[in-house]
Protein backbone atom coordinates (compact mmCIF):
# COMPACT_ATOMS: atom_id res chain seq x y z
CA UNK A 1 0.00 0.00 0.00
CA UNK A 2 1.43 3.74 -0.90
CA UNK A 3 1.86 6.18 1.34
CA UNK A 4 -0.64 8.46 0.19
CA UNK A 5 -2.87 5.21 0.80
CA UNK A 6 -2.53 4.70 4.16
CA UNK A 7 -2.55 8.57 5.04
CA UNK A 8 -6.08 8.52 3.07
CA UNK A 9 -6.99 5.69 5.11
CA UNK A 10 -5.87 7.25 8.35
CA UNK A 11 -7.77 10.26 7.97
CA UNK A 12 -11.09 8.95 6.68
CA UNK A 13 -10.49 6.53 9.65
CA UNK A 14 -9.98 9.67 12.07
CA UNK A 15 -13.22 11.34 10.62
CA UNK A 16 -15.19 8.50 11.01
CA UNK A 17 -14.24 7.88 14.22
CA UNK A 18 -14.20 10.76 15.82
CA UNK A 19 -16.97 11.77 18.37
CA UNK A 20 -18.53 14.41 20.19
CA UNK A 21 -17.36 13.83 24.25
CA UNK A 22 -19.71 15.78 26.70
CA UNK A 23 -18.00 13.60 29.87
CA UNK A 24 -14.50 14.29 30.57
CA UNK A 25 -11.97 13.03 33.56
CA UNK A 26 -10.79 16.03 36.23
CA UNK A 27 -7.30 15.56 34.43
CA UNK A 28 -6.36 18.67 33.11
CA UNK A 29 -4.77 19.30 29.08
CA UNK A 30 -1.54 20.65 29.20
CA UNK A 31 -1.70 24.40 27.61
CA UNK A 32 1.52 23.97 25.04
CA UNK A 33 -0.46 20.35 23.40
CA UNK A 34 -3.44 22.95 22.54
CA UNK A 35 -1.58 25.41 21.28
CA UNK A 36 0.44 22.52 19.32
CA UNK A 37 -3.18 21.39 18.05
CA UNK A 38 -4.37 24.77 17.06
CA UNK A 39 -0.83 25.18 15.16
CA UNK A 40 -2.34 22.01 13.24
CA UNK A 41 -5.95 23.45 12.73
CA UNK A 42 -4.66 26.49 11.62
CA UNK A 43 -3.53 25.01 7.80
CA UNK A 44 -7.53 24.83 7.38
CA UNK A 45 -8.11 26.55 3.39
CA UNK A 46 -8.87 30.15 3.77
CA UNK A 47 -9.13 32.44 1.16
CA UNK A 48 -6.01 34.95 0.41
CA UNK A 49 -4.50 33.89 3.69
CA UNK A 50 -6.87 35.94 5.72
CA UNK A 51 -6.69 33.48 8.61
CA UNK A 52 -9.79 35.55 10.25
CA UNK A 53 -10.00 34.07 13.75
CA UNK A 54 -8.44 34.23 17.11
CA UNK A 55 -8.71 31.99 20.11
CA UNK A 56 -9.68 32.83 24.22
CA UNK A 57 -8.35 29.44 26.15
CA UNK A 58 -10.13 28.83 29.42
CA UNK A 59 -8.48 26.29 31.81
CA UNK A 60 -7.94 26.42 35.79
CA UNK A 61 -9.11 29.15 37.19
CA UNK A 62 -9.23 30.88 33.81
CA UNK A 63 -12.70 28.94 34.24
CA UNK A 64 -14.14 31.36 36.47
CA UNK A 65 -13.58 34.12 34.55
CA UNK A 66 -15.56 32.64 31.62
CA UNK A 67 -18.30 31.51 34.36
CA UNK A 68 -18.26 34.86 35.99
CA UNK A 69 -18.73 36.34 32.04
CA UNK A 70 -21.56 33.90 31.74
CA UNK A 71 -23.16 35.29 34.69
CA UNK A 72 -22.79 38.71 33.72
CA UNK A 73 -25.39 37.75 31.09
CA UNK A 74 -27.34 34.79 32.03
CA UNK A 75 -27.55 35.98 35.91
CA UNK A 76 -25.76 34.19 38.88
CA UNK A 77 -28.57 31.27 38.59
CA UNK A 78 -27.93 29.74 35.64
CA UNK A 79 -27.01 26.26 34.73
CA UNK A 80 -24.32 27.28 32.27
CA UNK A 81 -21.67 29.20 34.85
CA UNK A 82 -21.53 25.82 37.52
CA UNK A 83 -21.88 23.45 34.07
CA UNK A 84 -18.75 25.09 32.61
CA UNK A 85 -16.48 25.09 35.33
CA UNK A 86 -16.57 21.11 35.09
CA UNK A 87 -14.75 20.67 32.22
CA UNK A 88 -11.46 20.89 31.94
CA UNK A 89 -10.57 23.40 29.45
CA UNK A 90 -13.05 25.36 26.73
CA UNK A 91 -11.54 27.36 23.83
CA UNK A 92 -13.98 30.37 22.20
CA UNK A 93 -13.17 30.63 18.63
CA UNK A 94 -13.82 34.16 16.88
CA UNK A 95 -13.96 35.15 13.45
CA UNK A 96 -13.27 38.95 12.40
CA UNK A 97 -16.47 39.50 10.57
CA UNK A 98 -16.15 41.48 6.94
CA UNK A 99 -19.21 43.08 5.94
CA UNK A 100 -18.88 41.70 2.40
CA UNK A 101 -21.41 38.91 2.51
CA UNK A 102 -19.24 37.29 -0.04
CA UNK A 103 -15.89 37.32 2.22
CA UNK A 104 -18.16 36.47 5.35
CA UNK A 105 -18.94 33.23 4.08
CA UNK A 106 -15.55 32.41 3.22
CA UNK A 107 -14.46 33.17 6.27
CA UNK A 108 -17.31 31.72 8.13
CA UNK A 109 -16.30 28.18 6.08
CA UNK A 110 -12.51 29.22 7.05
CA UNK A 111 -13.36 29.02 10.73
CA UNK A 112 -15.49 26.06 10.71
CA UNK A 113 -13.00 24.30 8.59
CA UNK A 114 -10.40 25.55 11.55
CA UNK A 115 -12.72 23.99 13.88
CA UNK A 116 -13.14 20.59 12.46
CA UNK A 117 -9.09 20.46 11.88
CA UNK A 118 -9.09 21.09 15.90
CA UNK A 119 -11.24 18.50 16.39
CA UNK A 120 -9.59 15.65 14.77
CA UNK A 121 -6.11 16.87 15.81
CA UNK A 122 -6.81 16.52 19.71
CA UNK A 123 -8.72 13.39 18.84
CA UNK A 124 -5.60 12.30 17.60
CA UNK A 125 -3.86 12.66 20.46
CA UNK A 126 -6.78 11.45 22.61
CA UNK A 127 -8.52 14.56 23.83
CA UNK A 128 -12.13 14.74 23.15
CA UNK A 129 -13.86 17.98 22.25
CA UNK A 130 -17.61 19.16 22.19
CA UNK A 131 -18.12 22.09 19.96
CA UNK A 132 -21.18 23.71 21.21
CA UNK A 133 -23.11 27.32 20.92
CA UNK A 134 -25.16 29.14 23.48
CA UNK A 135 -27.65 31.58 23.86
CA UNK A 136 -24.77 33.54 25.74
CA UNK A 137 -22.36 33.79 23.24
CA UNK A 138 -24.48 36.68 21.61
CA UNK A 139 -25.01 39.03 24.50
CA UNK A 140 -23.70 42.31 25.29
CA UNK A 141 -22.77 41.92 28.59
CA UNK A 142 -20.69 38.40 28.26
CA UNK A 143 -18.63 39.45 24.75
CA UNK A 144 -17.64 42.86 26.82
CA UNK A 145 -16.86 41.00 29.77
CA UNK A 146 -14.28 38.67 27.40
CA UNK A 147 -13.56 41.67 24.97
CA UNK A 148 -15.50 40.47 22.40
CA UNK A 149 -15.58 43.71 19.94
CA UNK A 150 -18.21 44.47 17.77
CA UNK A 151 -17.01 43.16 14.01
CA UNK A 152 -16.72 39.56 15.67
CA UNK A 153 -18.43 36.43 15.97
CA UNK A 154 -18.15 33.70 18.22
CA UNK A 155 -18.13 30.81 16.25
CA UNK A 156 -18.97 28.40 19.37
CA UNK A 157 -16.67 27.13 22.31
CA UNK A 158 -14.88 24.10 22.29
CA UNK A 159 -15.06 21.83 25.18
CA UNK A 160 -12.49 20.02 25.48
CA UNK A 161 -10.55 17.15 27.72
CA UNK A 162 -9.47 13.41 28.24
CA UNK A 163 -12.64 11.51 27.78
CA UNK A 164 -14.42 9.57 30.94
CA UNK A 165 -16.98 8.43 28.32
CA UNK A 166 -16.90 7.88 24.28
CA UNK A 167 -20.03 7.55 22.95
CA UNK A 168 -21.05 5.19 20.08
CA UNK A 169 -21.61 6.27 16.76
CA UNK A 170 -24.81 7.77 15.12
CA UNK A 171 -26.21 6.68 11.78
CA UNK A 172 -25.71 9.07 9.36
CA UNK A 173 -27.46 9.58 5.71
CA UNK A 174 -25.60 8.31 2.92
CA UNK A 175 -24.24 11.19 0.90
CA UNK A 176 -25.87 9.52 -1.88
CA UNK A 177 -29.34 9.68 -0.77
CA UNK A 178 -28.53 13.52 -0.70
CA UNK A 179 -26.61 13.87 -4.38
CA UNK A 180 -27.80 14.91 -7.12
CA UNK A 181 -25.28 14.05 -10.70
CA UNK A 182 -25.00 16.08 -13.73
CA UNK A 183 -23.01 14.27 -16.42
Amino acid sequence: MSKSTQTGNAVREAIENRRTVKKFKKEAVPTQQIVDLLDTAVWAPNHKLREPWRFLLFSGDGLNKLADAIDAEMGEDNKFSANIKQVPAVMLVVMEEDPRQNVWDEDFAAVSALVQNFLLAAWSEDIGTFWVTKPFLYGPKFRKSLGIQAGEKIIGMVYMGYPEVIPSAKERTPAKDKLTIFE
